[in-house]
């Protein structure tokens, strides 16, 4: 099967719409009260890897309707316009593309780090076992 656009291309294009932070600079970031960082990886990622500690998880299958206010299943820890929004996954395609969207819905304080969680890990970021935040 050929497609139009590889998952590759996709990433490409996205980082060129989005803003990026660098790994180092998500880790200075961290524990600042005008951040709240997003993991968007599969439960069994979390389990398996870990997180950032304090990380509220949005499963990336959700996330667009976790962040639409006029979604039923709208998360109101969306709807700050105070805080900035660092996106993470794996290794930073999901999130580019995340990123993307969000930024697509009209979400503006939306940023994801290079690198995702491999990034974090070599740069010595701190890791918590899973701990999900998602309540609110």
């Amino acid at each position: 099967m050929r497609l139009k656009k590889g998952v590759r291309e996709l990433v490409s294009e996205a980082e060129k719409e989005i803003s990026s932070m660098a790994v180092n600079e998500a880790v200075k970031n961290h524990g600042k009260d005008n951040f709240i960082f997003v993991d968007i990886r599969d439960v069994r990622e979390l389990e398996r890897d870990g997180m950032i500690p304090g990380a509220f998880h949005a499963p990336r299958g959700l996330l667009e309707f976790w962040v639409d206010p006029d979604s039923p299943y709208y998360k109101d820890i969306f709807g700050d316009p105070q805080k900035t929004y660092i996106l993470y996954c794996a290794s930073a395609w999901r999130s580019a593309l995340a990123t993307k969207a969000l930024k697509d819905m009209g979400l503006e304080n939306v940023v994801h780090f290079a690198g995702g969680l491999k990034g974090w890990k070599e740069v010595g970021g701190p890791i918590a076992q899973k701990a999900i935040r998602n309540k609110n």
